[in-house]
């Protein structure tokens, strides 16, 4: 059976059983109860911690089935046509992807297929994000690569995800198509918070910069402040609110 381990930031290690929504099968599943983030978020908006930490604990998956997602007691009414499907399987059994890189995996294989491309996106960022953190670089710029093509091949992009596409594409290494897609961002006339986020951007693109880095090195004093990039957090009033209102607009 698949276990999810504690992690560090979460407020609470509750568990509770779910039953799949799937194949039916009743598990004990983490409940994600995480609290807001103290940091700022990385150029993908890649929360801060304490939320960073707390991945493992961002979807559930069934020990039966192996269908991922948020809340396995719910499910798309294609779900199990994925899920019993080959490539679904096929991803399943793939041992040199990183358990929980897998999960977040599975999650937007079910996305992709039933036609949520964005979401399916943000999932596969996420993947990239765990290879980060195993510090398994080709894998995090495949995925990466992934998820810019699951952007793009779905509905027009906001500012948020166009911002998030640049970053990705910059640290895959697709320098050119990268700034191509920031030139084109900065041709849009965004918001100044935006503008200063693309700058930097294509300020890291022309070094050759694949790193790290945070929103909050975009923006001048005082504006480092705390930053929720997770939906449903409600922050306090600020321009890191307000920065991410500018994303969605």
């Amino acid at each position: 059976m698949m276990t999810t381990p504690r992690s560090a930031g979460s407020r609470t290690a509750d568990a509770a059983a779910r039953r799949c929504a799937v194949c039916g099968q009743e598990s004990r599943q983490p409940l994600h109860r995480p609290g807001p983030p103290e940091q700022a978020p990385d150029l993908d908006l890649r929360p801060g911690e304490p939320m960073r930490g707390t991945m493992a604990r961002w979807l559930q998956q069934c020990p039966q089935c192996g269908y991922a997602a948020p809340d396995i007691t719910r499910a798309h009414p294609a779900a199990a046509a994925v899920v019993a499907a080959a490539p679904f399987r096929a991803l399943l059994a793939e041992g040199g992807h990183p358990p929980l890189a897998r999960r977040f995996l599975a999650w937007a294989c079910v996305l992709e297929e039933t036609g949520a491309l964005h979401a399916a996106a943000e999932a596969t960022l996420q993947a990239a994000w765990v290879a980060d953190d195993l510090a398994q670089p080709e894998l995090a710029r495949v995925w990466r690569l992934d998820a810019v093509a699951l952007w793009r091949g779905g509905p027009a992009l906001d500012l948020e995800q166009m911002v998030r596409v640049v970053d990705a594409l910059r640290r895959a290494e697709a320098f050119d198509d990268a700034d191509s897609a920031a030139a084109e961002l900065a041709g849009t006339r965004p918001p100044e918070s935006v503008a200063q986020v693309v700058a930097l951007e294509r300020r890291l693109i022309a070094a050759g910069d694949t790193g790290r880095h945070t929103v909050a090195s975009a923006l001048p004093p005082p504006s480092r402040r705390p930053h929720a990039a997770m939906r449903g957090h409600k922050p306090g009033p600020g321009l890191w609110e307000t920065l991410k209102r500018l994303f969605r607009r």
